[in-house]
This record gives structure tokens, sequence and C-alpha cells, in this order.
């Protein structure tokens, strides 16, 4: 990877508790010509250096996917180079292989994000059986909008994950949806639920009592992150020993989360399974993900025209 630059909008959508689209569409054309620039100096090369021009143009918000396939096209025009749209999920399954460059194959990736939460069983030549995905909620999703109700601010992922380290994570039973059905769905938005009418019944929204036999704040995080973390790991398992896969990989932002690392990477441990995650960089939203996978399908001969639109409601592959 010789240039990952990453252009935050965290600040931005700080304040309103979640991503504004409008907002982030603005910010995505004033970054852009500045991170193309940016990256090319320091990687010490230039357009003449390049192959091909990758962008993501799905799914995702329209705005924001528009800036880039506009400048992508753009670029691709002028500079006379194939253009590659490229399926930001593919990305995030590919992050692992970046950082590590060998993976076994078949194996199970659990992609966790603010968008999206899905089983994918990977194969060589990075084809995809899509085993299960969310019906509602994505889990990142949750996080934002528990932390949000909880007065914790934005994005909630990181805020939870560390006062969940402070907390009992069986103070409150919370429930696991899904978690026994014979299938590899996900949801979430009832956990979410579930946080809101405890806090309401309970009056424990933003308090912090002295008494230690009165249910924290912590002791809210704790349980329900300890909800999510059981389903999502459940059903990874049980999908893995299903498919006889011989390993799993955590992609997406949520796989930064300490717990959800840990107990994947123990309960994998007592069925013999491998469990790879990329580094911090790369969990999140980056270009050399969509860079990587773009590699490997330029080499598959994959080759999109100056046609080529932003599909947001396109499909997982």
């Amino acid at each position: 990877v010789l240039s990952n630059i990453v252009a935050s909008q965290v600040e931005t959508h700080q304040e309103y508790g979640g991503v504004v689209p409008e907002l982030a569409s603005r910010k995505h054309i004033e970054a852009i010509n500045y991170i193309v620039s940016r990256s090319l100096a320091e990687a010490g090369v230039t357009f003449k250096d390049l192959e091909a021009i990758a962008v993501t143009n799905r799914p995702g918000l329209i705005g924001a996917l528009l800036v880039g396939v506009a400048a992508a096209k753009s670029l691709a025009y002028c500079h006379n180079l194939p253009l590659l749209g490229i399926n930001h999920i593919e990305g995030h399954i590919y992050a692992p292989f970046l950082a590590l460059l060998a993976l076994p194959f078949p194996h199970i990736c659990l992609t966790v994000s603010g968008g999206h939460t899905l089983l994918v069983e990977v194969h060589e030549g990075w084809q995809y059986k899509v085993l299960g995905s969310t019906q509602d909620d994505a889990a990142g999703e949750v996080y934002d909008k528990v932390a949000k109700y909880l007065g914790l601010g934005f994005p909630g992922g990181k805020v939870i994950d560390d006062l969940a380290q402070k907390g009992n994570p069986s103070a409150v039973k919370f429930p696991r949806p899904m978690r026994n059905t014979d299938d590899y769905q996900f949801s979430f938005s009832g956990i979410k639920t579930s946080v809101r009418y405890f806090v309401e019944k309970n009056g424990q929204q933003d308090v912090k009592p002295t008494n230690p036999d009165m249910i924290t704040i912590e002791d809210i995080a704790a349980s329900f992150q300890a909800a999510v973390v059981d389903v999502l790991v459940y059903k990874s398992l049980r999908a893995v020993k299903a498919t006889g896969a011989a390993a799993i990989t955590l992609t997406g932002g949520v796989a930064a989360n300490s717990h959800l690392r840990a107990s994947l990477k123990l309960a994998a441990a007592e069925i013999g399974a491998e469990v790879y995650y990329p580094p911090m960089n790369l969990c999140t939203d980056n270009g050399a993900m969509i860079a990587g996978i773009a590699y490997q399908k330029y080499q598959q001969g994959l080759r999109d025209g100056l046609s080529l639109n932003a599909t947001p409601k396109g499909s997982i592959f």
C-alpha cells in the first residue's frame, strides 16, 4: 500500500448524532481533489504510472457515491485509463487479505459495519455465497442509535466499547433476536428497542448512581454489547461448522470492537478455526481495500465503461 488517506467526517456529523447525507456529499466534493493529489504525491507516482482507476459505485449514500463516480470517470477519461466500479462490501471482505496476503479458502467472512451486517462464504478467486444478512438495522447502526439515546455521542462504537469494559455484561438480560433460528439472518432493532424500554422503565439514562446495587450506564453498555456480540459470534461459528470452512475473517468498522474480536477468537479456538481481521486502519472505510479488490478484478478482466453509474441500492454482489 503506497498511500491510504482517509478524510474523516466524524466531526461534521457529531452534533447530529449520525450521518447527514447532504453534508456528507458536500464534504466529499470539498475533499476529493485534494485527497487524489495528496495520495499521488505520497505514493510518489503520477497518473502516467497508473494502470486503472477504481471507484466504489455501490451500495451507499447516493450523493457520496455520485461524487466519487464522477471524479473517477473524469480521471479515467482524461488519462485514457480503464475504469472499474467496485462493490463497497467486497472491499471490506478483501481488507484482511490486504494486510496478510494469504488466507485459507473457503472461509467465512463476517462483515459488520454501520450500514451492513452479513455472513459470506468466500471462495478462491473471490467468489461469494451470501449466507445471511441483517433484516433491519445493521449492528454498527444500532451502536450509534443506542449511544445517541444514552447521550454518549457519535460515533457510538468506540464509546460503548470503552464503557462496556467498566460494566457488568450480565447486569441486564437483553434479548438475542434470531440467535437460534435455522438460518444466518440477523436482526438488531429489537435489542435497540429493549435498551430504550429498560432505560425508560428504570430511569438510568445519563445516570451514574452511587448505590452499588443499581445498574449503571456502564452496565447497560456492557449488557447491550454482550447481546449483539453473542448473536454475531454464535451465527458465525455455526456457519463455519456447517460449511467446513477453516477460518473466519472479521471486517468492517465494527471489526475494531475489542469484545467482538476477543469473543470470536475464543469461540473459534474451541472448534479449531482461525480468525483473521485487518489492522484498525483497514477496518473502517478506506481506499486501500477498494484498490486491493479492484486489482483482483482487473486481473480477472473486469472493465467498466464511462457509462458506469452510482447504484446506492445495488445488490450486495
